[in-house]
């Protein structure tokens, strides 16, 4: 039985030669490839061959070798695992020489036991106190009040190494996790949450946002704790899907996604499904996404804030 880490260990480069996607351009140590989640005349998706690790530019998705499986074939952890375990078994592909290759944040098949093992483990849910975790926050202008009313503060354990980040829940029961150095999940799964002015009876509007740190910062700007519409966070635009028939029973859609290209046909596949939809992200044009916008309208206050204490600095006179 394969394990999380043999599969891991399986060469991104073979497999995707064995799926016929080769690089444009290889550099030796890593290539560069179209990315095969959209139409890419760029070569924005780079495979790093000796740590075995992708991402993908236009996006900002990467990760290891079950990560891609997962995004390629949409599919679970476990999916991932048995769909390398055949290629690995019938000898399709080949494996990394190296051994460190970095864990990821899924499911692995545990030696000793056919059963599936979680690779997070979740230890204790806190509210949100790590100064680590607030600087975090601070950095991305996010304000701590609004962030502690939607996410938690997760210790979690990988392969018995303890961990923490900030939580975001999802409709899975499982968590989006972040910090500076960790972009991960226990579960790929929209976030939904169920406006003021909405009812069971009447859905008027919902907001639709890529990731939870847009929405945060949606928030952040309108400077309120809770939208008067529902909500749904994609997670990932990988989840797109699953949100397409929920919005069908509004009778507005107002998207919050990055301004790139994956964020663009995001909204045009949006459009293409329902009749009344804003795409917002014309607030923030200059901006990649929701986030930046606010870091950036963030620091032009704290400049503004600055020039007006200086003029009020009483002066303290002649000297004799």
């Amino acid at each position: 039985m394969i394990t999380y880490n043999e599969a891991n260990k399986i060469s991104i480069k073979a497999y995707l030669a064995n799926r016929g996607i080769h690089p444009i351009k290889d550099h030796g140590y890593y290539g560069m490839y179209r990315s095969p989640f959209r139409d890419d005349t760029n070569a924005s998706l780079k495979v790093d061959y000796n740590k075995n690790l992708w991402i993908d530019f236009g996006s900002n998705d990467g990760g290891t070798m079950i990560d891609l499986v997962m995004r390629m074939e949409n599919c679970s952890c476990q999916k991932a695992i048995a769909t390398l375990e055949q290629s690995y078994d019938q000898g399709n592909v080949g494996t990394q020489e190296r051994t460190n290759i970095p864990t990821s944040s899924f499911s692995f098949h545990d030696n000793n036991s056919k059963k599936n093992t979680p690779a997070i483990t979740i230890q204790k849910v806190l509210p949100i106190t790590h100064q680590a975790l607030i600087d975090y926050l601070s950095e991305r202008k996010i304000s701590l009040d609004i962030a502690k009313q939607y996410c938690s503060e997760i210790h979690y354990s990988v392969n018995g190494k303890a961990f923490f980040a900030i939580g975001f829940p999802n409709d899975s029961k499982g968590w989006i996790l972040r910090s500076e150095p960790f972009k991960g999940c226990t579960s790929m799964e929209v976030t939904t949450y169920g406006g003021a002015s909405n009812t069971n009876s009447t859905k008027e509007s919902c907001l639709v946002f890529e990731g939870f740190t847009d929405f945060l910062s949606y928030l952040s700007l309108k400077n309120i704790l809770a939208p008067q519409e529902d909500v749904i966070v994609l997670n990932s635009l990988s989840n797109l899907p699953k949100a397409i028939d929920r919005l069908k029973g509004y009778k507005e859609i107002r998207t919050y996604l990055d301004n790139d290209d994956p964020g663009k046909k995001a909204t045009l596949t949006i459009k293409r499904s329902h009749p009344t939809v804003i795409d917002q992200s014309a607030k923030y044009a200059d901006y990649k996404d929701l986030n930046e916008n606010l870091i950036s309208v963030r620091q032009i206050q704290q400049k503004e804030m600055l020039k007006i204490e200086v003029k009020r600095k009483p002066s303290k006179g002649f000297r004799p």
